[in-house]
């Protein structure tokens, strides 16, 4: 039987984020320094090491050392992600005006897909919005019909750990750690908006915390 540990550190070198709302007993495991120092080992054998976002709230595996082949994987994973920045904040900006939050979209929002669908169906602008949004290559909708154009958005951002649907029965989605992991990453790429893409992606990976 697998331990708690072997568990944790399968989940981080998969690639994933650990937070409270994706993996809350994860998230207490690596909370504690103790246990943390003992993955650490680990994960070094592998080239990697324990990160976290600036709030240490969301754990990720990052590389230990960079050689050539790991700058490769880094430059091209920094720019899929730069890549796909507008669809993913069009998408946060729409659940924040349609839900008529002064807050931004953070970890730990429950998002109820048929509140929010209601609405963007009231809204021309927002269903205007949302078509345009899920025909980008992130979401490919291919749907005439806002139903499927939501569905299909929904279902993507699960798939790429963006949202969480604690019950299957129930179309209520939790916003991961992930999120707030792109939010720095937006940060980083306005604080460098004088840099070309290939430039960003370096500066990031010498900044080692971002990925």
């Amino acid at each position: 039987m697998m331990t708690e540990q072997g568990r944790i550190l399968g989940s981080l070198l998969q690639g994933q984020f650990i937070c409270q709302v994706s993996d809350e007993e994860g998230w207490r495991h690596l909370k504690s320094r103790d246990n943390a120092q003992k993955l650490e080992p680990h994960l070094n054998m592998l080239n990697r090491t324990l990160a976290a976002t600036a709030d240490g709230e969301v754990f990720f595996a990052a590389y230990l050392t960079l050689g050539d082949e790991e700058r490769k994987v880094l430059t091209q994973q920094f720019q899929e992600t730069a890549s796909s920045l507008v669809p993913l904040v069009e998408w946060l900006l729409l659940v924040q005006q349609a839900s008529e939050s002064d807050l931004p979209v953070t970890m730990g929002n429950a998002i109820r897909l048929n509140e929010l669908q209601s609405v963007i169906e009231d809204t021309p602008a927002y269903a205007e919005q949302l078509e345009k949004i899920s025909r980008y290559r992130l979401f490919g909708s291919t749907s005439v019909n806002l139903d499927g154009q939501i569905k299909q958005v929904f279902k993507r951002l699960t798939d790429l750990g963006y949202l969480l649907k604690p019950n299957p029965e129930k179309q209520i989605y939790l916003v991961t750690g992930k999120v707030e992991h792109l939010y720095e990453m937006i940060k980083f790429i306005d604080e460098t908006e004088s840099l070309s893409l290939s430039e960003q992606a370096e500066a990031a990976i010498q900044q080692g915390s971002l990925l």
